[in-house]
């Protein structure tokens, strides 16, 4: 018999405009960011409604139970659509890889965090929310 023990759930939305689908990919790893980690997996949440993008709410949620067996779970809370899939614990990385990817993340940790956060300045400029605060604004003028 499997038992969930470490679950997590996060809810997060689309990237684009009129987006009607957002991919889940499974990554393993302790890097920072995702190109660095092995993909374990990844789906399709199709059929959300178009909307403008941020607006949409996907919740993802994970489990892991005591074989290794990770499950994967979105659902669109607007429609309930929801789609999923299991990853076998045999998918993963063997101990010497696993070894080797910590011992990389721990080299590269401050170039990954670094990056990290150029991403994260980058994603905040284009959020719906301080676009929509810029067009509030009056223009900022310089007097001599």
């Amino acid at each position: 018999m499997s038992l969930p023990f470490p679950w997590k759930a996060q809810v997060f939305s689309t990237a684009a405009d009129g987006q009607t689908q957002v991919s889940v990919r499974v990554f393993q790893g302790e890097r920072e960011l995702c190109r660095d980690n092995k993909l374990l997996g990844d789906f399709n949440l199709t059929g959300i409604p178009p909307a403008p993008k941020g607006v949409p709410q996907i919740q993802v949620e994970f489990d892991i139970d005591a074989d290794g067996i990770v499950n994967v779970s979105a659902k669109d809370k607007a429609t309930n659509r929801d789609q999923s899939m299991t990853i076998a614990a045999s998918s993963g990385l063997s101990n010497d890889e696993i070894e080797n990817m910590i011992q990389q993340a721990e080299a590269n940790a401050e170039a990954d965090r670094a990056r990290r956060e150029t991403i994260e300045m980058a994603n905040r400029a284009d959020s719906p929310k301080l676009k929509s605060s810029r067009k509030r604004s009056p223009p900022f003028v310089l007097k001599p």
